[in-house]
């Protein structure tokens, strides 16, 4: 039986493989797990799937690298979620903001309690390996208690012939416990979008755990009225005037994968954390925060480690966005022009990509 899964219903695919990861510098033996689709096959264009493991609960495992089972012609994006309980039982479930669902399946969310992505893959990205010495601790007595894997098939022609999938991801792993523990923080908001429109959703947090926070990572996500998603560090001097570091910033047209923060900055009790989505809307109707295509979402997400002991506590920030939130209201200094806009040749358009009509 694999080392990490102790759920009888989640048959093991592989012989686990212990090896000597050598892009990971602390070097001790690792394990490789495989957490894949079991030979689905979807009938119909963008259907959402989700199949779980339930991680040992007597034994904590240190996840350190991610690497993609998958092809862009196959998967649209995948995503990891860890949870505390998996959204539906048994072995594959429809799931997915706007799941259209497949006869003969559940339809549930990915997690039934304690969600947090901390994973995601799309268009051929590479394998992610953590900072040294980084990495999320699951099974045992922490917050993750299973992992479920979401896949989006944007189109189901190659499984016409009888053909079926197993994407997935391989999870590197130690049982020697890591010095810095990984977590997301997830910012979203609600609100509208008036017709004909140019719309900031804007969220804000402050930290109030005493904790020092180490950003290197963040993904944007939006439907497809989104032009630009940004994160930033807001700290206030002793003249009330806030300064703005930049997190990272990225159209989100472009693949919704984990991108690496350039800026080493850390943030500490009393930082705010600010995110703003900036909306185009050419259509004639109101668009409102939602999971289906007509709808839209604002997210942005901060993968970060912290020395020793425990993450945030704090998994999400969000507000109830415009009309009834702006950055405006709390913060001063805005930086509005570089909140939303990107440096010449990021954006999807600019790089040949068709925005994304459907993208969980």
């Amino acid at each position: 039986e694999c080392a990490m899964a102790s759920w009888k219903v989640v048959p093991c695919l592989v012989t686990l493989l212990l090896l000597l990861l050598g892009d990971h510098a602390l070097g001790e033996t690792l394990g490789k797990f495989p957490l894949l689709m079991p030979n689905v096959r979807p009938e119909k264009a963008e259907t959402y799937f989700c199949t779980p493991i339930r991680i040992d609960p007597t034994q904590e495992y240190y996840v350190t690298a991610f690497e993609p089972n998958a092809t862009a012609q196959t998967a649209h994006h995948m995503l990891l979620y860890g949870c505390k309980t998996p959204g539906a039982e048994g072995e594959l479930w429809n799931c997915g903001e706007m799941a259209l669902a497949q006869k003969g399946y559940t339809t549930a969310k990915p997690c039934g309690s304690g969600d947090q992505v901390i994973y995601a893959w799309a268009k051929d990205a590479p394998k992610l390996v953590l900072p040294e010495g980084v990495a999320f601790k699951v099974g045992g007595k922490s917050d993750i208690q299973y992992l479920v894997l979401q896949v989006h098939y944007a189109s189901a022609e190659r499984f016409k012939d009888g053909t079926t999938d197993d994407s997935g991801v391989f999870l590197y792993y130690t049982e020697t416990p890591q010095p810095k523990a990984a977590g997301v923080l997830l910012m979203g908001t609600g609100g509208r979008i008036s017709p004909h429109s140019v719309e900031y959703m804007e969220t804000a947090c402050t930290i109030e755990e005493n904790k020092i926070i180490h950003p290197f990572a963040f993904r944007t996500h939006t439907h497809a009225l989104g032009r630009v998603v940004s994160g930033y560090k807001v700290t206030r001097d002793s003249r009330g005037l806030d300064e703005w570091a930049l997190i990272g910033k990225k159209d989100p047209q472009l693949p919704q994968m984990f991108y690496p923060i350039t800026e080493n900055m850390t943030l500490t009790k009393g930082d705010t954390i600010a995110a703003r989505c900036t909306m185009k809307s050419e259509r004639d109707h109101v668009t409102r925060i939602g999971s289906t295509n007509e709808d839209e979402m604002c997210n942005f997400y901060m993968m970060y480690w912290v020395e020793k002991g425990k993450i945030l506590n704090q998994k999400n920030c969000f507000t109830l966005g415009p009309p009834f939130y702006y950055w405006s209201r709390y913060q001063n200094n805005i930086p509005d022009q570089e909140a939303s806009s990107l440096p010449v040749g990021q954006t999807a358009k600019e790089q040949g990509l068709e925005p994304h009509v459907l993208y969980g």
